[in-house]
């Protein structure tokens, strides 16, 4: 480990993730990357440092699943569920026809894009033109949300007459029935790359949840930035319990919905 390669490893995956390792997490850091580092047949972490630098695709995609942070659950803040699908969603379409796009971003391995097809097919709107489209930087967390099968502590929250009514038992979980995953798209994306967040962050409800507490506050700035410029107005985002965007930006009003909080674009 030549001298300060953990510092140069940390400013690169911020410059290139968002993602933030203090001076008290650097060892954590350096610690999910030795495998890779070694793995490669490295004999120094520089080398590893300059294949990351030079953009190494492959090296990338290791990295992102060793820095991943998969946990999630199915029904995890049903309070903004509910006022997505009892709210939202019906004042939309009480107004227009559609299409209304919802996008989860950094969904792991999709228990929440599920979630969200879910409620809104118990709340009726099923059948309604409602695109849902979830995202992660991760390419095996996508892999996983593909198969759309999950193990039980996927299941924490989630009601149990809703298991029985939206998964079957197979060989090695429980599986979502095809009325829901035929619901959702998934798409690889990082949300620090403005090519990625193009298209995406044009959805009229965006969940972000439990993202932004591994973010430095420039890099949940400029993500947020990217997504009002291409948001529209009155667009609802929705961000994990324990973070706040109060001080972060100016695109978007704190606003109750329902039993929930949103911060909506002005």
């Amino acid at each position: 480990m030549p001298d300060g390669i953990p510092g140069l490893l940390r400013d690169l995956i911020h410059e290139r993730t968002g993602i933030f390792f203090d001076d008290a997490r650097l060892s954590l850091l350096i610690e999910k990357l030795t495998p890779l580092a070694q793995s490669r047949g490295n004999a120094s972490f520089l080398d590893y440092y300059y294949a990351l630098k030079d953009n190494d695709t492959a090296e990338w995609s290791r990295a992102w699943e060793a820095l991943s942070v998969l946990e999630t659950y199915f029904w995890r803040e049903a309070s903004q569920l509910n006022a997505l699908a009892d709210l939202i969603v019906p004042q939309w379409f009480a107004k227009r026809p559609g299409p209304f796009r919802i996008w989860s971003a950094a969904c792991a391995s999709g228990e929440e894009p599920f979630s969200i097809a879910i409620a809104l097919a118990e709340a009726g709107f099923g059948s309604h033109p409602i695109e849902i489209t979830g995202s992660d930087a991760n390419p095996a967390a996508l892999q996983k949300a593909a198969t759309a099968t999950y193990r039980e502590k996927s299941f924490r929250t989630l009601p149990l007459a809703l298991r029985q009514k939206y998964f079957e038992t197979v060989p090695g979980g429980w599986k979502l029935t095809p009325e829901i995953t035929r619901r959702v798209r998934f798409k690889r994306a990082n949300l620090f790359e403005s090519a990625d967040l193009a298209s995406l962050a044009r959805a009229h409800v965006i969940f972000c949840r439990n993202v932004f507490i591994y973010f430095s506050p420039h890099a949940i700035r400029q993500t947020v930035a990217g997504m009002a410029r291409r948001m529209p107005s009155g667009g609802h985002l929705f961000v994990g319990a324990a973070e706040s965007l109060l001080k972060m930006t100016t695109d978007f009003e704190l606003r109750e919905i329902g039993d929930a909080l949103a911060y909506v674009r002005i």
